[in-house]
Order: structure tokens, then sequence, then C-alpha cells
């Protein structure tokens, strides 16, 4: 059999062609392979979002929305691979596509609750102007929880419960997520201060973390007793700790 190099020599012995343009036609070879190659990567690139991207986003998405579900009403021991397969109607390959364990997927539960719960705080604690609006911020998680009779406690905190010692990742993840959330209060805060119904000495960051704690605390002992009471009781103390620091007496929280 010939060899390329062999049939080159050939070419050139019988004056069909010079060393030259043998290595111009490689050159041209070369550079033409290139640029088919850059130009299909180019071609790849500039398509729009596929369908089946858009079929596999979605197919995550019902596999998180399942996942979620089933650890709120379960918790994260209580879910197994199968319930979230049979509730979310996917495969075992398909979640293994998108998560790579477990722990992943239980990360994408805490991104998804966390989001939600954080999403709803924001919106109501951005309307405080004044103490009485943090008393009606208070008051509409008390309602909530009592038409509850306290089950469930808060997604965050019962993810932090079962996964801070087991997961970094999630440790990490809902640590960030409590860091938002004092950010939150932290904010509404300012906003009284901003508006002179706050002593300029009350220390923001401390009265946000007290909250929050407050609030975490009353969360897990009313989702224990099946009673609100000690939310209610847990909130007013940090409020009343609050209202210690308005600038005027008259102002105090009733």
């Amino acid at each position: 059999m010939t060899s390329i190099l062999e049939y080159q020599h050939r070419l050139i012995n019988n004056g069909r062609t010079s060393p030259k343009q043998l290595i111009r036609d490689q050159n041209w070879t070369v550079k033409s392979s290139y640029a088919k190659t850059m130009n299909m990567t180019r071609s790849l690139k500039s398509r729009p979002r596929s369908a089946a991207t858009s079929r596999g986003a979605a197919t995550r998405h019902k596999i998180v929305e399942a996942a979620s579900q089933l650890v709120e009403k379960h918790g994260v021991t209580g879910t197994t691979l199968d319930d979230i397969m049979a509730a979310s109607g996917t495969s075992k390959s398909q979640i293994y596509h998108y998560f790579r364990d477990r722990d992943a997927l239980m990360d994408a539960v805490v991104e998804a609750q966390s989001k939600a719960v954080l999403s709803f705080q924001e919106s109501c604690l951005s309307q405080v102007r004044t103490v009485d609006d943090l008393r009606a911020w208070r008051n509409k998680i008390v309602e909530i929880n009592h038409l509850k009779r306290g089950a469930g406690g808060c997604p965050i905190g019962s993810l932090a419960s079962e996964l801070a010692d087991r997961s970094e990742s999630a440790r990490c993840a809902l640590a960030q997520s409590f860091a938002q959330w004092e950010a939150h209060i932290a904010a509404a805060l300012e906003t009284i201060k901003r508006e002179g119904n706050l002593s300029q000495a009350a220390d923001i960051s401390k009265l946000a973390i007290g909250i929050v704690a407050a609030l975490q605390g009353g969360l897990l002992m009313a989702q224990t007793d099946r009673t609100i009471r000690p939310l209610e009781v847990a909130l007013d103390m940090a409020l009343e700790h609050v209202s210690r620091q308005l600038t005027a007496p008259g102002d105090y929280l009733q």
C-alpha cells in the first residue's frame, strides 16, 4: 500500500507538483478544515436555546418542586428517592442527570425553600416605615402559624436542624439565608431609624439578629407544642426590646 509520503514524492518526481506547491496545498487543507470547524462552532453558539434545553429546565424544576414539597411534609430523612420519582413523574436516571447525588438535590431544595421564604419576608418588611408596621409584620407571621396550629415550623429552620451537621454546602447556604433574613429586618429598622422613630444609638445589627433568633425559637416551640403562644411571646419580647429604643417614650409599643 502506498503511503501518503510516497505518493507526495512521486508527484514531485513526475513533475506534477513542487515542494512549495505541496506545502501550500497542505496549508490550505489545514486552514480549510480549521475554518470549517470554527464555522460549525460559531453556528452552534449562535443557535437559539433548543426546545430540549427548555424541557430539561422544566424537568429539573419539577424534580426540585416535588422534593421541596416532600421534604417540607416529611423532612429530609423521611423523603426517599422513590418518593421524589413518584411525585415528579421522573426516572432515577433523570434525577441523576441533573443532580450528582442526594446532597446536590438537597442543596437545590434549600435554595428553592429559602427563595420562597425570603421573597415573602422581603415583600412584607419592605413596607415597614414605623414600629406599628413592624408589629403588623409580627401579626401576619402569627396569623399564618395560627392557621397551621404551629405545624411545619419554619422551612429554613427545619432544613437547618436536619442538614447543618450533615452537609457543609447546605449549612453554608442556610447560614446565608438567615443572614439575608436579618438584612431584610435590619433594612426595616434602618427605615424606622431614618424616619426619626428609633434612637440613633440603636444597634441595628444586634436588633435584627435578636428578632430572627426570637422568631426561630418561637416557631420551633410552636411547632412542638402545637400552639402559637410561644411564638407570640418570643416576638413580643423582641419587639418590646426595640420599643425601649424609640426616640419618644410615648411611642412605646402597647
